[in-house]
């Protein structure tokens, strides 16, 4: 009977603490520490906006920076109108004033270059338009 009695209490097993630990740590790495360091550049690039700045802003306007205030921006969305936005609604930078405008890089063909054959907009308007909507059942 001694010996049911003597059992060891459950103080002294430190691995409960020690998953905390690490699960805390895990979550700091995964979550918390890329969220500031995104926070901390959008900070950096409101900081930044000057006149001429061309932006986007939260819900999708886009516009040229008119003027900076210390918590709001004006912008111009067109000739002589402007309105105000607070600077955590701007997300992001366009074209910052100063930079040169890249050339794309696209080539936009024109008429000369790919020529229509007559018998092809022939057939294609005397034939019906051509559905959309494809057969997938089992043919027998």
């Amino acid at each position: 009977m001694l010996a049911a009695t003597d059992a060891p209490a459950g103080g002294g097993n430190y691995s409960f603490l020690l998953i905390l630990v690490l699960l805390f740590g895990f979550m700091y790495f995964v979550m918390i520490r890329p969220q500031q360091k995104q926070r901390r550049k959008a900070q950096e690039m409101q900081s930044s906006l000057g006149p001429g700045d061309q932006i986007v802003t939260i819900g999708g306007l886009h516009g040229t920076v008119a003027g900076v205030s210390d918590d709001e921006v004006l912008l111009e969305i067109a000739p002589d109108v402007q309105v105000r936005f607070a600077r955590p609604a701007i997300a992001r930078v366009v074209h910052k004033s100063g930079e040169e405008i890249p050339e794309p890089d696209v080539e936009v063909p024109t008429a000369e270059d790919s020529p229509v054959e007559e018998s092809k907009v022939e057939e294609s308007k005397t034939d019906q338009p051509e559905s959309p909507v494809t057969e997938v059942r089992k043919q027998d």
